[in-house]
């Protein structure tokens, strides 16, 4: 049996993700896009429409015992993606604006759906007039009106970055010529080796079956291969690495002009009070998430490292060192006309120093210990 292709198409913009979508149906005869309307999912309501490149084929109201995100792709997504799949060259599934791709690609790569179903390709399609604002932009989705699912706590800026990031390839739209080179140079630093394309040259999209695991670990900040130093005019991005630990006082005094001085940051610490934890740092727009993301392979028995992924170990190896292991200080920062130099020194100043000791205190309890009572 041959497995029908499957494409993501997120993004915020709904006009470039539509776009994109009718330009996936018209090159590709024998197509059909699903699409669900979550505007009133909070309610438990979704409208679900498929159409081809011609006409729309169905339009259903869709009740979900559970108003969310995940329900509506476990309970309604996916087994229609597995009735229409015989009947289609290509199945494009037209994400709504707020909706990370990650849940979904990771819903329709499953063991129960492979047979009929083969995910080919990501795409995040994006309005070059819009992209340089949104990606600055810290409102909560609610107050936006554009919650995805009841109790929804994510920011605009937060999603978008997101949905570019995890993207085997994107889309830009719209805007005029100063728009499109802005947006090109800030999508060179965030997602510096994915793709970027216009819409009439988008990529192909029906090859062999992407590995959702491989996906994920683009985007896990444990193996994550970060963006490098790079100046593009206005817009730079700056890397800061180190091998001591961080002193957890002076480094929680320093976050909140860690975050402003940026517009995007992420990477990977440890706290000298936190030896064993590999902490996850994920900043956009002033909004800042501090995460633990498991222990450091030092931290391990070497038994145990032959049950982490070839991904894991090869970025621990990488990051090796005679006394610390894989434990290391690795953040990078990008924003507008930002001072490098003044950043570092920020960091540098919140290491340990030689002979010290920490103490007891740790602010970062009250944020780890609450996410993992949670």
């Amino acid at each position: 049996m041959v497995s029908t292709p499957v494409v993501l198409v997120a993004g915020l913009h709904d006009t470039a993700r539509t776009a994109a979508v009718d330009e996936l149906l018209a090159r590709h005869p024998g197509s059909v896009a699903v699409h669900h309307d979550l505007g009133d999912v909070v309610h438990g309501r979704v409208r679900r429409t498929v159409r081809d490149g011609v006409r729309v084929l169905d339009t259903t109201d869709v009740r979900l015992a559970h108003g969310c995100v995940t329900c509506t792709v476990r309970e309604d997504l996916l087994p229609q993606l597995v009735l229409l799949a015989p009947g289609a060259s290509l199945l494009i599934v037209d994400l709504w604006d707020t909706v990370e791709p990650r849940s979904v690609a990771e819903a329709v790569d499953c063991d129960e759906a492979r047979e009929l179903l083969r995910l080919t390709a990501v795409l995040t399609a994006l309005d070059a007039a819009a992209l340089p604002d949104d990606i600055t932009r810290g409102e909560p989705l609610g107050t936006l009106g554009r919650s995805a699912a009841a109790g929804d706590q994510r920011y605009l800026a937060e999603v978008l970055a997101r949905q570019l990031e995890y993207a085997t390839g994107l889309v830009l739209r719209g805007g005029d010529d100063d728009d499109r080179d802005l947006s090109r140079r800030v999508l060179a630093h965030l997602a510096p080796v994915t793709p970027v394309h216009g819409v009439a040259a988008l990529p192909a999209v029906t090859g062999p079956a992407l590995c959702t695991s491989e996906l994920a670990e683009r985007v896990d900040p444990r193996t994550a291969s970060l963006p490098a130093d790079a100046t593009t005019e206005e817009i730079v991005t700056t890397v800061w690495r180190s091998r001591r630990p961080l002193h957890p006082g002076r480094f929680f005094e320093a976050v909140d002009e860690l975050v402003t001085a940026s517009v995007r940051s992420r990477g990977r610490f440890w706290l000298a009070t936190r030896p064993g934890q590999l902490l996850a740092w994920d900043a956009v727009a002033g909004i800042v998430s501090v995460e633990d993301a498991g222990p450091w392979l030092a931290a391990l028995p070497e038994a145990a490292w032959d049950l982490l992924s070839p991904a894991r170990r090869v970025a621990a190896a990488l990051d090796w060192h005679p006394e610390h292991g894989d434990r290391v200080q690795h953040l990078v920062f990008t924003g507008p006309d930002l001072d490098a130099g003044r950043l570092h020194r920020l960091l540098d100043s919140c290491l340990l120093a030689d002979g010290e000791h920490p103490g007891h205190d740790d602010p970062f309890t009250l944020i780890l210990d609450l996410k993992e009572i949670a």
